[in-house]
């Protein structure tokens, strides 16, 4: 794993990207602390030639998005343009919103949608993954997790992994193991860190502040050919320039090789 390959989520930065000047100003930070790439969402709204171009000022690459859901499944020719218009090629689901994973159909209707559009943008030289939160680790009926039904349902060429390290934990998925089964289907990744507060409650963290094991996860994602690993973290306990200079010191200090 490179340092050049650590990017930075800017949805952890979201409240410091709601103007193209603060999106600018929030860029040359993330730059000072040394990320080269970085992932949009939560940004804006800021025009994708403003973003590339600011972008591309502070020597950083746009290495994925997340776009809207709704839009992904149902104006899949919307979102390639964008991911044209910022210079990328990745992008993912990013939340199932308004699915009902008690609903058979619910669920079969995802994963068609998924597939369909997956297929459409692999066709215009673009990678469509999918972003998984705890819930996908629900069981209907004792069968299969969502996730496994996600991914065995669709093509891997079509419908790529965005693993979200914080989330597999949280579902009770063993992290290691998840990031082993999507090998050769996973060219992005969220480290997210996970720890459990003083109210016995699973909470966001610094990466090398958790329980999770990153050395471990990351050996594991660059043996499956994981090109991108994205630095996120949903909720910082203070500044959250603070927080991402923590993660990244500590992936320089012990992940890159």
């Amino acid at each position: 794993m490179k340092l050049s390959q650590v990017a930075i989520q800017f949805y952890t930065l979201r409240e410091f990207c709601k103007t193209a000047a603060d999106y600018a100003a929030t860029c040359k930070k993330v730059r000072e602390i040394g990320y080269q790439a970085i992932q949009i969402s939560g940004v804006g709204p800021i025009p994708e030639a403003e973003l590339l171009k600011i972008a591309k000022g502070e020597g950083l690459t746009i290495c994925a998005t997340h776009e809207n859901g709704q839009k992904i499944l149902d104006e899949t020719d919307a979102v390639i343009a964008r991911l044209h218009a910022l210079d990328t090629k990745l992008t993912a689901y990013p939340y199932p919103a308004g699915v009902n994973f008690d609903d058979p159909e619910h669920v079969s209707t995802l994963i068609r949608k998924l597939e369909a559009a997956g297929a459409k943008m692999r066709a215009a030289g673009l990678g469509l993954g999918y972003h998984n939160h705890a819930h996908e680790f629900y069981r209907p009926s004792g069968g299969p997790t969502i996730l496994e039904s996600i991914y065995a349902n669709t093509s891997p060429e079509n419908v790529l992994a965005e693993l979200d390290t914080y989330w597999v934990q949280r579902g009770g998925g063993d992290v290691v193991e998840w990031v082993k089964r999507v090998q050769g289907r996973a060219p992005f990744i969220h480290l997210k860190d996970y720890k459990v507060n003083p109210q016995g409650e699973g909470t966001y963290c610094e990466i090398g502040s958790g329980t999770i094991d990153f050395k471990r996860v990351c050996a594991a994602a660059e043996a499956g050919g994981c090109q991108w690993f994205i630095v996120e973290q949903d909720v910082c306990p203070g500044d959250p320039f603070v927080s991402i200079k923590q993660s990244f010191d500590y992936i320089k200090a012990n992940l890159v090789g």
